[in-house]
């Protein structure tokens, strides 16, 4: 598709593993800087770090930010202007889950999700727009979930945080859209992270199964497709929608889900 964001600046919460580096791999193939985040140890994010500029020529920094503290957040989103320049793209990653009946859903879990899947996209949304009016060009997507359209039981906070994220999702399109910006949201389905294949190997070893009788338990209910979302189709559109083909949508919420939304 080449480097059609060649130059641009991509800011990319919760991006040192799973979809946020998937996602943070396929900006920086189309030309972006990246400004990965995270709460791991620098030494253990260089790696990292240097895989994707040598792969794709580009400059990468890492913030380490607890998304939790709005302080944090405003450091954050300055180090990575010092370092690279004002934001161009931001992509709201970061996510918790926590899962247990409503009655029992601890208050502390329900406060970081909260904090980590809405505020923390608010606080950094906030903190990027202006920018982005100035230049009259910028792009944020917002990573929802299939939760954010459909509910499920024990996952109260989770549904909860991914349905507000939606609702910002559209207000920040509305309030940009004459500033060329556009402000999206996806929502995939059970997607292949590091998060599920540990739970999948966990399930193999205790029970004895093969790979695809895991895979195909842990998806009961899920997708209708049968298998996990791909990392990589997922980081495929989120870079789609940063490309000059997606100028004109905005506001939009996209499944990526294997027809499950569809059901």
């Amino acid at each position: 598709m080449g480097r059609a964001l060649d130059g641009k600046r991509a800011l990319v919460t919760g991006s040192v593993r799973g979809l946020g580096l998937a996602a943070a791999h396929r900006l920086a193939d189309a030309g972006c800087h990246i400004v990965f985040n995270g709460i791991d140890d620098p030494r253990e994010v260089q790696p990292i770090r240097d895989d994707v500029e040598r792969l794709h020529q580009v400059r990468t920094v890492y913030c380490r930010a607890d998304l939790r503290r709005p302080s944090e957040i405003e450091v954050m989103v300055a180090a990575a202007n010092d370092a690279l320049g004002s934001i161009d793209i931001l992509i709201n990653n970061a996510v918790v889950r926590h899962t247990a009946p409503v009655e029992a859903f601890d208050t502390a879990a329900w406060d970081e999700a909260l904090a980590v899947n809405v505020s923390a996209a608010f606080h950094t949304i906030r903190l990027v727009v202006g920018g982005m009016k100035q230049r009259q060009w910028g792009r944020i997507i917002n990573v929802s979930s299939i939760y954010g359209l459909r509910g499920a039981p024990n996952r109260v906070g989770y549904v909860t945080s991914k349905t507000a994220l939606i609702g910002m999702t559209r207000a920040v399109a509305l309030e940009t859209v004459a500033h060329g910006i556009t402000c999206n949201a996806v929502c995939p389905g059970t997607t292949e992270t590091p998060v599920h294949d540990e739970t999948i190997r966990t399930t193999m070893s205790a029970e004895g199964l093969s790979r695809a009788d895991a895979e195909q338990r842990f998806l009961v209910g899920k997708q209708p497709t049968g298998r996990f979302i791909g990392a990589d189709n997922v980081a495929q559109l989120i870079a789609f929608l940063c490309r000059p083909e997606g100028a004109d949508i905005t506001g939009a919420v996209l499944p990526i889900d294997g027809g499950w939304s569809a059901g």
